[in-house]
């Protein structure tokens, strides 16, 4: 048994799950992004602290830095700020007395430098400005160097990108519920229409015409099919209940007054004769109810399982052997006629042998008077097998199958019940054959056509 789902949250999976990757692949991007441009803009502020630094150096002959410049490093992105300033002839101005060095084998030198340093065990990113100044009469190159901790500029990034996913995560978790209630809303046909089959009643298998949405409409289409499909079924099922209770209601009938009968009889002869009587009632009444329970059982769908491989020749053999005396004890000549070769079909043997022996028993019904030989010939080709029963009686036109294969109908006035050829149909229909009556000059012919193994 597969399990069960909500169309809901499968909606909102295919939905949001999408939305949830890009998120964050966008999210992921939107980080990378953003910790370069941090980067860019810390070092933009080292830059412009280390030229105001080497500015004020400049203006004030070394001796100190002005106000706006101490609010400039102070207030630096990226985290706290630490100068060191040389003027010219490498001579100490201000700042921390021990900045952090560049490595020995870098011999590079340019005006602006920045670079990584390990600074009292700290990491920390480094911009050394050098520029032509002179202080006091001393012309020579000063050097301002500044630097801040990569921890605090990654600390710094971090809450960005925090808060930048913080964001994220509230437009996506905004966005879900804005999805999750518009799936509620937009399955709200659905629920209306379950609830509207729900309040019918058992017996109501009329079409649903209500209006409904597009995309249902195969789903609807499908459910009013089946109604049709089901109220057809219990339409034929009534029938055939109907049918099968007037078809056992003379046979029940004749046995109870030819019972009666048997009771009243004048002499031993009578009563004897009256009990030959009760007895073929008896059992024309019990083969009417066989019959229509193989039209019920036939009417169930056939399984793989229900089908082997069976010896079409010996199949046929048992069924002639079966009517044979019923056929004999009449005075009719009887005679099976089958090929050299063995012959595999695949099928019930039950419901073969039945439908076989309903021919013959219909032979038999409705032969007439002049009926006076039944002959059973198998025949095949490549792909099929065919059972032939012919007789020599009134006779059979093929332009009288309706009558003759529909339940409870009989082409002309007779003993039978109208239900053996009906039988055989139902039987070929099984079996994916046909049954068909042929043209005959004299008396009936009607074949089975069956596929081979």
């Amino acid at each position: 048994m597969r399990r069960a789902y909500s169309l809901r949250l499968r909606l909102f999976t295919v939905i949001v799950t999408p939305l949830i990757i890009m998120s964050i692949l966008l999210g992921y991007w939107r980080f990378t992004v953003a910790q370069n441009t941090a980067e860019e803009l810390f070092d933009r502020s080292l830059l412009a602290a280390a030229l105001a630094i080497s500015r004020d150096i400049t203006i004030s002959g070394g001796d100190a830095l002005s106000p706006s410049t101490r609010q400039l490093v102070d207030d630096a992105a990226g985290g706290e700020v630490f100068y060191h300033a040389t003027g010219p002839g490498g001579i100490y101005v201000t700042g921390y007395a021990y900045p952090p060095s560049l490595d020995q084998s870098t011999t590079e030198t340019s005006a602006l430098k920045f670079f990584e340093a390990d600074y009292r065990g700290e990491d920390v990113r480094v911009l050394r400005v050098t520029e032509r100044t002179t202080i006091e009469g001393i012309t020579g190159d000063s050097t301002a160097t500044v630097w801040q901790r990569v921890a605090d500029r990654n600390s710094f990034a971090r809450e960005l990108a925090t808060r930048a996913a913080a964001l994220m995560g509230g437009l996506l978790l905004s966005l879900s519920l804005l999805v999750w209630f518009g799936v509620h809303l937009g399955l709200r046909p659905l629920a209306d229409l379950q609830d509207a089959i729900a309040m019918r009643s058992p017996d109501d298998l009329s079409r649903i015409k209500r209006a409904i949405p597009e995309e249902t409409k195969g789903i609807v289409s499908t459910l009013n099919r089946l109604f049709d499909q089901v109220e057809r079924s219990f339409e034929a099922q009534q029938t055939f209940i109907s049918n099968a209770a007037h078809q056992l209601r003379n046979p029940a009938a004749a046995v109870q007054s030819m019972a009666e009968a048997v009771k009243d009889a004048k002499d031993d002869r009578e009563r004897d004769q009256r009990v030959v009587e009760l007895i073929a009632a008896s059992r024309q009444s019990a083969k009417t109810a066989v019959q229509l329970l193989s039209l019920d059982r036939l009417k169930q769908p056939a399984q793989e399982t229900d089908f082997e491989p069976l010896e079409l020749r010996n199949l046929l053999h048992s069924a002639c052997a079966d009517m044979g005396p019923q056929v004999l004890a009449k005075g009719l000549e009887f005679e099976l006629k089958v090929t050299d070769q063995d012959l595999c079909i695949k099928g019930d043997e039950v419901y073969l042998m039945e439908a076989v022996k309903n021919l013959i028993d219909n032979a038999m019904i409705h032969g007439g008077e002049s009926l006076s030989q039944i002959t059973v010939t198998l025949k095949a080709d490549a792909e099929t097998a065919s059972i032939t029963v012919e007789d020599d009686g009134k006779g059979l036109n093929p332009d009288q199958s309706d009558a003759a294969f529909s339940r409870f109908s009989q082409v002309g006035t007779s003993s039978g019940s109208g239900l053996g050829l009906a039988i055989v149909a139902s039987v070929a229909e099984r079996h994916n054959g046909q049954v068909k009556i042929n043209g005959s000059v004299n008396g009936a012919s009607v074949t089975l056509v069956l596929s081979k193994c």
